[in-house]
């Protein structure tokens, strides 16, 4: 059957379902530069390409799936973070979004600081030459060995998230003859207007010592008892993909408050407040992200006036960008397999890949862009649902997208704003290989992270 000639499904707004969708976009070749990297455009042919590589160029050299990642995008977004907080204060980027040693290199060469929160991120910082002093360590449930590696390998904060892991930490520094520097997560009660699952700062979840009820004053009390550890500051971190600053500002003024208490209690100021990250980036059109410099103006404006009327000296602050670093910055590349009209309802477009590279579809009900990248087309739009190959009917990528009605099986289309999360919450759920993550700049790709093989698999399995 042709590209012209197979069945589509509905065409026109005014006869389609209900879904999470706008109306048709005027053109669909047109490639919106807020979801996609700084170096994706189309050739003379139509085709796109990133770093000066075309994709059909990387689906040849590299397979599909694959993630590509535009190196210069992302040193530039790094750069901009470092740019716009200035010397006076520290961005440290969120490895859980992505981590490799090319990625820890290039945050060093950056001037970025790091933060993990598993063992694992921790050898991946060191083994690529991060300092240890740059690296801060995250986590509510850090086990004694990863604490221990942590102490030993002189890392520059370790962040305290519960009253036993105040001890824990204590005593391993002491142990070994240290004094680590610290910084108590505090839940600040303001809860971000984000999906329920990652959002972190209203007091019923996992993660840090809540404000209400004294308790944080009172881990702030043993901390500071403890001769192995050296408090430094206050961490809050209030959620994910958010957008409005408003949670920041009722976060700093509690955690400021904090801070007052504390001086007023101990005589102690302490020098640093850590405002997290979470801020959000554009997966669609209709998302509008703030610019680092407007980030950092406002975030240094809420903590200075804040200070100012508590009669303090105003901390360095700290945030920690990850999403808003690598998101943008890579796509993930598929090939279409099967193109299955629902006459009616919209036509279901399966790609070689799926939930095993993108769970946050699944998890989230996270929404997503999508285009066709091998060609250009003059065909009637048509609502389309990108699935995966997996056993499983949520296994969707995007759930409703306009692509154009003459799509057909070899085509290549991508999901652009996947840089972040998507290789790091990877599985091989059907034993399903996870795809490589490429590398672009200046024409030249690189395999950072390679693909996995059914060897791999087979050599875990060792029944």
């Amino acid at each position: 059957m042709s590209r012209s000639a197979h069945p589509a499904g509905p065409r026109h707004a005014d006869v389609l379902p209900e879904g999470h969708y706008s109306a048709p976009p005027a053109d669909l070749n047109s490639l919106d530069p807020k979801v996609w990297s700084r170096t994706v455009t189309r050739d003379d042919l139509g085709v796109v390409t990133v770093g000066g590589i075309d994709v059909k160029t990387l689906a040849e050299q590299h397979g599909t799936p694959a993630y590509v990642l535009d190196e210069a995008d992302f040193r530039d977004r790094a750069r901009a973070w470092r740019t716009a907080f200035g010397t006076d204060a520290d961005v440290f980027y969120a490895g859980k979004a992505f981590l490799s040693r090319a990625v820890v290199r290039w945050l060093h060469e950056e001037g970025l600081n790091l933060d993990v929160c598993s063992g694992g991120e921790l050898a991946t910082a060191l083994s690529a030459g991060m300092p240890a002093d740059r690296i801060a360590f995250h986590g509510n449930n850090k086990s004694s060995e990863e604490i221990e590696r942590a102490v030993r390998a002189g890392v520059g904060r370790i962040v305290l998230d519960s009253f036993q892991e105040i001890v824990r930490v204590a005593h391993i520094a002491q142990s070994l003859g240290r004094r680590q520097r610290v910084q108590i997560r505090v839940t600040v009660g303001v809860e971000a207007h984000t999906h329920e699952f990652i959002a972190t700062a209203h007091e019923d979840q996992k993660f840090g010592i809540p404000l209400a009820g004294g308790q944080a004053a009172e881990a702030v009390r043993r901390a500071l008892r403890l001769d192995g550890l050296e408090l430094i500051g206050i961490h809050s971190h209030i959620g994910s993909q958010i957008f409005d600053m408003s949670g920041f500002e009722v976060a700093a003024h509690r955690v400021v408050g904090l801070l007052k208490d504390i001086r007023d209690e101990h005589g102690v100021e302490l020098p640093e407040i850590d405002l997290g990250g979470g801020l959000g980036i554009a997966y669609t059109s209709d998302d509008d992200p703030r610019e680092p410099h407007e980030i950092a103006k406002a975030l240094t404006e809420i903590v200075t006036r804040e200070c100012e009327s508590a009669r303090l000296r105003t901390p360095r602050i700290s945030v920690e960008p990850g999403r808003a670093i690598v998101g943008p910055t890579a796509f993930t590349l598929y090939e279409v397999g099967t193109v299955k009209p629902l006459d009616g309802l919209r036509t279901y477009v399966s790609v070689d890949g799926g939930m095993s590279d993108n769970i946050r579809t699944a998890l989230y009900d996270a929404e997503y862009s999508v285009a066709l990248v091998s060609r250009v087309s003059d065909a009637a739009p048509m609502l389309a649902r990108v699935v995966g190959k997996h056993c499983e009917s949520g296994d969707i990528v995007v759930k409703d997208a306009f692509l154009p009605s003459d799509l057909a099986p070899g085509d290549l289309i991508a999901v652009p704003a996947t840089g972040a999360y998507c290789r790091s919450m990877a599985s091989n759920y059907n034993h399903v290989l996870r795809p490589p993550v490429v590398a672009v700049r200046e024409g030249e790709a690189r395999v950072i992270v390679r693909r996995e093989t059914e060897e791999d698999l087979l050599r875990l399995d060792v029944g």
